[in-house]
């Protein structure tokens, strides 16, 4: 078990090779695939998510297939990259669509599963798209079953096990037997794991010989033995090679055979698997795959490999997906950490929680936001210049323009930052729609404009609003909180809060809660803030991001102290501006400049106020309005970049 496993000076510890397609699942549990209404959407097929869940847990890994020239294609890149995973070895097929996959969830056992990969493009994979330096760059090579499916892709898995032989890259086979990509079982029969077949057995049989590990289920090691027992399936499978074979046994756990077939499994050690209440079986082999080769590819124990193996597939079952459910090294140590069993971990609001934060997530630079969400101001303005209120949408599309004048303005300059922009969805939809999908800072409001108690503009049913929101869009939250307030109102607040951070949690949204503590409160200390939102925390509130005034370079200390040790997945803390003059919030720039917590403003009246008022009385015209707006924005960067000079 030395350091002697693996090639070494390596740049890749895996390669994987196979499917790659896009997983539909359906989002109503319990009911047939025909009673479905909607899917989720996430990257799948066994190789691919084996590449994600390993990068996941911080293997240098890389995906080597095809996909179509689409939208589906373009989704799988994306996400694969997201996750730290290297895509140089998928080719781009002009002429097929990327693989698709209809999921249902009937029971924890039972999921009607529909392969849409008639002539899909991961199938269409060719041994010229094989590069033999790619393979040589790596410690190990991973292949599916369904790759040795076709004389095709049998032909490109060949050459690429032909690649690594010749340069002393570890191979690996994830027997990942599905009957119907096997032509054994009906189109629309995707869900059947098992069907005995010679001709799959000996054809199986023929690559055996080349791998150095092989996993796969008791019914995958017997169609690869080819025998109804699974003793006698292990034992001709090992007739054929030496490798390391790992035999997952569901709930039991999994047993590693290095040398002779034991008479009983049982003479050798299972490894016992993680207790978990399961919402559905998919996926749970490719994340055990991942789990096990962290600990492989790292040289572990087998009893270290089976640990992060069996918790990984736990953690998998217990969750709606498979690729995005795969945990974080993270959630993993939490998980083997915890004083007592964690049985149901989907109802765990730590591990729920740590699941979203301690994923890859955009990394953001120091943030430049225009916010334009104002509504009842907007109205005013448009009121006293006799205007269609029609006229405020309009404006806010003209903002979008300055803001991306801004944006370019910044690239050219060389100057390391992200523009963002705050918008509403009654006036601002068209905005949104405009400035989603650039890589922009995107929030929008949820709060009835000066509520206190705070209440929601579509209703207390936040969740089913957030439903139609583009995942990239945070809400936003504007709250006057005081820790002091009488009880009824804090309580009524507190809840409100509370439930909106549940909904965030459910639709996977960041949210920012802006704090602004009533200024005629009769209890206004300089510590106020601070105890605003030591409050939240101990309520267990976790926001990605907190929105709030100027404070003295004393009062960010404590900030900064207080966020650290709460929420070290704080994304941090933009400032806001109420409509002071410029001068004045340069002044807030210098006292929030060494702040680790704060990461940049976010403030509307004193860019938009004065130019809209006069764009709506006719004054000046769109050009005009655009470049004032764009003036004071580059005008606040400059004092904000001063200050941090």
């Amino acid at each position: 078990m030395g350091q002697t496993r693996f090639a070494s000076g390596r740049q890749l510890d895996l390669i994987c090779l196979g499917r790659l397609g896009v997983d539909l699942y359906a989002q109503q549990v319990g009911a047939r695939l025909e009673d479905v209404s909607s899917f989720a959407k996430y990257l799948g097929g066994s190789s691919a998510n084996i590449a994600f869940g390993t990068a996941r847990l911080g293997l240098k890994s890389a995906m080597l297939s095809r996909v179509g020239d689409d939208h589906m294609g373009r989704f799988l890149l994306e996400s694969l990259v997201r996750e730290g995973c290297d895509v140089s070895g998928v080719k781009v097929d002009p002429e097929r669509l990327t693989a698709l996959v209809l999921l249902g969830l009937k029971d924890r056992e039972t999921f009607p599963l529909v392969f849409y990969r008639e002539n899909c493009a991961d199938m269409a994979l060719r041994s010229e798209d094989v590069s033999e330096a790619l393979i040589a760059s790596s410690k190990a090579l991973l292949i599916t079953g369904t790759h040795f499916s076709t004389d095709q892709v049998f032909k490109a898995s060949s050459q690429a096990l032909d690649y690594a032989e010749k340069h002393n890259v570890k191979r690996i086979l994830d027997i990942d037997y599905r009957p119907v990509l096997w032509g054994l079982a009906g189109k629309s029969d995707g869900e059947t794991r098992f069907v005995a077949d010679q001709k799959v057995s000996q054809h199986v049989q023929r690559i055996l010989p080349r791998f150095d590990l092989i996993v796969g289920t008791e019914e995958e090691f017997l169609m690869a033995g080819g025998s109804s027992d699974l003793v006698s399936a292990l034992r001709t499978v090992r007739g054929l090679t030496a490798a390391t074979l790992v035999v997952k046994l569901g709930p039991q756990g999994c047993t590693v055979i290095h040398g002779v077939i034991p008479a009983r499994l049982e003479d050798g050690a299972i490894y016992p698997g993680v207790r978990v209440e399961v919402l559905n079986v998919l996926g749970a082999g490719d994340a055990f795959m991942s789990g096990y080769l962290k600990g492989w590819l790292n040289d572990a124990s087998d009893e270290r490999c089976c640990q992060l193996a069996n918790a990984c597939g736990g953690l998998v079952v217990s969750r709606h997906a498979c690729a995005p459910a795969m945990p974080t090294v993270a959630e993993l140590d939490y998980l083997f950490n915890s004083p007592v069993p964690i049985t149901r971990p989907d109802q765990d609001p730590v591990l729920q929680r740590l699941h979203q934060v301690s994923v890859p997530r955009k990394q953001w630079k120091q943030l430049f936001i225009f916010a334009f969400d104002h509504r009842g101001q907007l109205v005013e303005l448009a009121q006293k210049a006799g205007r269609d209120l029609s006229s405020i949408g309009q404006l806010k599309q003209l903002f979008i323009q300055a803001v991306e004048r801004v944006d370019i303005d910044l690239k050219q300059r060389g100057i390391e930052a992200d523009v963002g922009l705050l918008a509403d969805q009654r006036f601002g939809q068209d905005s949104l729609n405009a400035a989603t999908g650039r890589g922009w800072w995107v929030a929008r409001p949820v709060e009835v404009q000066g509520s206190r108690p705070l209440m929601f503009e579509h209703g207390r049913s936040i969740g089913s609003n957030l439903l139609n929101w583009p995942q990239e869009h945070i809400i936003k939250c504007l709250v006057q909180f005081h820790p002091d307030d009488e009880p009824l109102l804090r309580l009524e607040q507190e809840a409100q809060l509370m439930g909106l951070y549940q909904a965030a949690q459910a639709s996977g949204h960041e949210l920012l809660l802006e704090i602004i503590p009533p200024k005629d409160h009769p209890s206004s200390y300089p510590d106020v803030l601070y105890r605003a939102l030591k409050r939240l925390y101990n309520l267990g509130i976790f926001p990605a991001w907190w929105k709030i005034e100027a404070q003295t370079a004393e009062v960010w200390q404590q900030l900064d102290e207080l966020i650290r040790e709460r929420d070290p997945y704080c994304r941090g803390v933009v400032l806001l501006g109420l409509n002071a003059p410029v001068e004045a919030l340069a002044n807030g720039f210098k006292q929030a400049r060494h702040s680790s917590s704060c990461r940049g403003f976010a403030v509307g009246r004193t860019i938009f106020q004065e130019p809209s008022r006069a764009w709506m009385a006719g004054e000046i015209d769109d050009a005009t309005l655009i470049s004032r707006v764009q003036g004071t924005f580059v005008l606040l960067i400059e004092s904000w970049r001063e200050a941090r000079a």
